[in-house]
């Protein structure tokens, strides 16, 4: 969808913000113009204008029998010199290392970036999936992950079904998820109090995911363990979940004390 009508000289901002995001939620298999210029309703000259651009300046490459586009060496530093400011992954980094040796499964901390859930951390443990699952830096549609799922829980009722509305038509890039689906995993999760993916988004992949406590009012970030749907079923289901809600309030707890206004 085009993006509105802007201020004079922030519309073409919005629109480079824009594809940066569409690139980075792309950027392990690549997207090509002709994508990006769909999935963004951009006219294919202007979205162009921008791809050259960004990529003359470095953020951005192209690789590739198709010259799909990749994040480029620019946006590398740039994550490397803002990194000194979050800390979130290197605090939590122990808690998805001990998670992933004791379960011995796959590991994920998730945050949220607008519509978005992005993977900012993972740890295999020693049966990690052999399928396709989500990689550092990935970003997809709020609910499309175990974690994306969490955050998306954790929300106001009107902001969730905002969020939803709004990634409606991205949902059927993951599996069999629609917009009604996704509101039956919500509305199930919160029965449950803990989020659930059950074979939704790949059928022979389960996800749980729990959020970190905060007294923000908001929740920024989840923890999720994802296996094969025979490791994660029964009494082993209520261990891992009663795991991953011990070590999340022990991260709300770490993060406080950091000064990133987290608590249980």
């Amino acid at each position: 969808m085009e993006i509105k009508s802007s201020p004079k000289g922030t519309q073409s901002i919005e629109r480079t913000i824009q594809i940066l995001k569409k690139v980075a939620s792309r950027n392990t298999a690549g997207i090509t113009l002709a994508e990006i210029a769909r999935e963004t309703g951009l006219k294919p000259p202007t979205a162009h204008r921008i791809l050259a651009c960004l990529a003359e300046h470095g953020l951005l490459m192209q690789r590739g029998p198709k010259r799909e586009y990749f994040l480029g060496m620019l946006a590398y530093e740039l994550g490397l010199a803002a990194n000194c400011h979050f800390t979130l992954r290197e605090l939590c980094s122990p808690v998805l290392n001990r998670l992933a040796r004791i379960t011995g499964d796959t590991v994920f901390l998730t945050t949220r970036s607008g519509v978005d859930s992005v993977v900012i951390e993972r740890a295999d443990g020693s049966y990690p999936i052999r399928v396709l699952t989500q990689m550092v830096g990935e970003r997809r549609p709020l609910g499309s992950t175990a974690g994306g799922l969490a955050l998306l829980m954790a929300m106001p009722e009107a902001e969730r079904n905002d969020v939803i509305r709004k990634n409606r038509h991205r949902l059927n890039q993951y599996g069999n998820l629609t917009e009604s689906l996704l509101n039956s995993m919500v509305e199930r999760a919160s029965k449950l109090g803990y989020a659930l993916n059950e074979g939704q988004i790949l059928p022979e992949v389960t996800g749980i995911g729990v959020v970190i406590p905060t007294l923000l009012g908001s929740h920024y970030a989840a923890l999720s363990i994802v296996a094969l749907n025979n490791r994660l079923q029964g009494k082993r289901r209520e261990e891992i979940v009663a795991m991953l809600n011990a070590e999340a309030a022990k991260l709300g707890r770490t993060l406080a004390d950091a000064g990133m206004g987290m608590h249980p």
